[in-house]
């Protein structure tokens, strides 16, 4: 099975789906558990990959690599280094959370639904171990259709004008990835990802200045979109706001990841003169969306809406992170990531728990709930304290990273991205305010119920691990070590960026020996 562990791990949801598929559609229970076992079986193989990845080992673990198509070559190439390990774990943790999320809340075609949610899980792991670009659009396409279904099914009452918004906007970004796949196709004669690493150096002082720049901006703005990056965020906020629980938690923790994971794996190794050339103006984009975000996000008087604007400015954190060029500035970008999944991913499902006790989300609606919902109310708070970035909770490591590398590379950047941290204070804690302090104000909020048995045990776990990454990042950040320090490499000169290691980063130590 080691020989296949990627292949096994990517297919394990799909075979539950599979499996799910046979049942009868009245048999939900059944459904249910099967969906449920079968993503706790891949959280468990994605817990292994990450305790028996290799931290300090620079390039891809656990590689397979076969034919696939002869003409033109196409490979079956898997590989996982510390950044892809990492995603693979929050994609595994985020599943069956959400699972567990739709308990009761998914009353109608429960088997499509529970179908579709393990199908997702495999077209996102796919797209994190692909290093065919064939085959990683493949993946990238395929975990569309799953998600297209799960908003224009079980969402709310524009499900259907938010589901075809969402698919519009990202194949849109697809075509241009896949003008660019070609054309790279068409210099280096592969789609494999490591041929193109090591040949399109040499081809680029071949090339006019202008090829690798357009390259850039055709696989760039396929993830800023999916990101999704200010000005492209407007599909982002209909999405979350119509899309079920389930479907909020995997889009806001995976799949807009999968925008910044696509630009450190391929706008960053593939076209580093062209992402330094343009790394100012998207430094300036991010901070944009970052400020933009936060107050957007400040004046909306719906709980998920609010939700979903912050994930605007978060992202643009990560963005920021990434065009840094700086050891700091990457792993913190890395760790937002994962941070964000679970904060946010948290969050959602906060906000989904108290819809289906009030079927609204609406702030004004609310008040006092911390005097009849204690649990939740305590929950709620842990979760936005970590998604503002306190100390102590998972947040503050990757922000601090991210604006510790923005101000190394340019001081307003890190200034202005620590009044995104500010802000972020003011709408989460304005709107805990609103919500759960004071008197109760509503006669209906007095008799809603408090956290059943599940909800504890959903929320109980998050809070450890939003408690665990804040006070012990360590294994977490020392994974993705080598991969930053091979990408930083790639993108600035050796003396430059060994100048801003620090003195105990393992990368220093290969550069003194050679």
């Amino acid at each position: 099975m080691t020989d296949h562990y990627l292949t096994v791990l990517t297919f394990l949801p799909l075979a539950g789906a599979a499996v799910t598929a046979l049942f009868e559609r009245e048999s939900h229970a059944r459904i249910r558990w099967t969906a449920l076992i079968f993503s706790l079986a891949a959280l468990s193989l994605a817990v292994g990959l990450f305790l028996s990845s290799s931290a300090g080992q620079p390039g891809m673990q656990f590689v397979e690599d076969h034919p696939w198509i002869s003409s033109p070559p196409i490979r079956y190439h898997l590989g996982v280094d510390g950044l892809s390990v990492l995603l693979i774990l929050l994609t595994a943790f985020l599943t069956p959370l959400a699972v567990l999320a739709s308990w009761s809340g998914i009353a109608t075609k429960v088997k499509e639904f529970h179908i579709f949610l393990l199908a997702l899980e495999t077209g996102t792991i796919g797209v994190f171990v692909s290093l065919d670009l064939f085959l990683f659009f493949v993946f990238w396409e395929a975990m569309l259709i799953p998600m297209y279904f799960l908003i224009g099914v079980w969402g709310h009452e524009r499900r259907v004008y938010a589901a075809i918004k969402f698919i519009l906007y990202t194949m849109a970004g697809s075509a241009l990835m896949l003008v660019g796949i070609i054309y790279l196709y068409g210099v280096t004669g592969t789609f494999d990802l490591a041929v193109m690493l090591r040949e399109l150096p040499e081809k680029w002082a071949t090339l006019p200045r202008s090829a690798e720049q357009w390259l850039f901006w055709s696989f760039f703005l396929a993830f800023a979109i999916k990101v999704p990056m200010f000005p492209l965020h407007t599909w982002l906020p209909d999405a979350h706001v119509e899309a079920p629980t389930a479907g909020s938690v995997i889009l806001a923790g995976v799949l807009l990841k999968m925008g910044t994971y696509g630009m450190l794996r391929f706008c960053l190794p593939l076209f580093p003169n062209a992402a330094r050339e343009f790394a100012p103006l998207i430094g300036v984009v991010a901070v944009i969306g970052i400020l933009y975000g936060s107050l957007v996000a400040m004046v909306q008087p719906d709980l998920k809406r609010l939700v979903a604007y912050s994930s605007v400015a978060h992202l643009g954190f990560i963005v920021l992170g990434i065009f840094a060029f700086d050891v700091q500035g990457l792993e913190g970008a890395i760790y937002q990531m994962l941070n964000h999944g679970v904060s946010t991913g948290t969050l959602f499902i906060l906000v989904g728990m108290l819809y289906d006790r009030r079927h609204t989300r609406l702030i004004s609606e609310f008040g006092g709930l911390a005097t009849t919902l204690p649990v939740y109310s305590t929950f709620f708070m842990i979760v936005a304290l970590s998604s503002l970035g306190l100390p102590v909770l998972n947040g503050f490591v990757g922000e601090f990273l991210i604006i510790l590398g923005a101000f190394r590379a340019r001081a307003v950047f890190g200034t202005l991205a620590a009044v995104g941290v500010v802000l972020a204070a003011v709408y989460l804690l304005w709107m805990y305010q609103r919500v759960f302090l004071g008197q109760v104000t509503n006669e209906k909020n007095r008799n809603v119920p408090d956290c059943n048995l599940r909800e504890k045990i959903i929320l109980t776990v998050a809070v450890v691990v939003i408690v665990l990454m804040g006070v012990y990042p360590q294994p977490f950040l020392r994974r993705m070590d080598s991969m930053v320090a091979g990408v930083i490499e790639r993108v600035q000169p050796a003396a430059s960026y060994v100048r801003r290691l620090p003195a105990s980063h393992p990368a220093l130590s290969a550069e003194r020996a050679r």
